[in-house]
C-alpha cells in the first residue's frame, strides 16, 4: 500500500479538489467530506507515510513538523481557546481507511468525553 496513490496523494497533487483550510511547507489540512463534528478537518504531512507506525521511521524533524502543523491548523481554525480533539487511526481495526497517515481535528462544539 505504501507505493500506491491514495486519495490524499491526489489531493496533495491537486489532482482532485478538496476544501483546503490550511497549508504550510509541511502539511495540508482540508475539510472531511463526512464530518463527525462542527469542525472536522484532516491534516496530512507532505512527506508521506502510510500510518503512524511508518511515520516513526522518518526523521524526528518530519514527525515534529507534522505535529506542529496539526497544532497550527487548529489555531488557524480558531479552536485553541475552546479546545479540540486530535485522532490518529492506525490500521484497519482502528478504522483507518486511507493508508496515508493523517490526523483528524474535531472541534467547534463540546465533544463527548473520550477516555479521560
Amino acid at each position: 500500500m505504501q507505493g500506491s496513490d491514495t486519495i490524499f496523494d491526489k489531493i496533495l497533487a491537486r489532482e482532485i479538489p478538496a476544501a483546503i483550510v490550511y497549508e504550510d511547507d509541511d502539511v495540508l489540512a482540508f475539510k472531511d467530506i463526512q464530518p463527525q463534528a462542527k469542525v472536522h478537518v484532516l491534516v496530512i504531512p507532505k512527506r508521506r507515510a502510510a500510518s503512524l507506525n511508518d511515520l516513526k521511521d522518518q526523521p524526528p524533524s518530519n514527525i515534529s513538523a507534522f505535529l506542529i502543523g496539526v497544532s497550527n491548523a487548529a489555531e488557524h481554525l480558531g479552536l485553541v481557546q475552546g479546545g479540540y480533539r486530535v485522532v490518529l487511526n492506525t490500521g484497519r481495526d482502528a478504522g483507518q481507511t486511507v493508508f496515508y497517515v493523517h490526523a483528524h481535528i474535531l472541534g467547534g462544539e463540546p465533544l463527548g468525553t473520550f477516555g479521560s
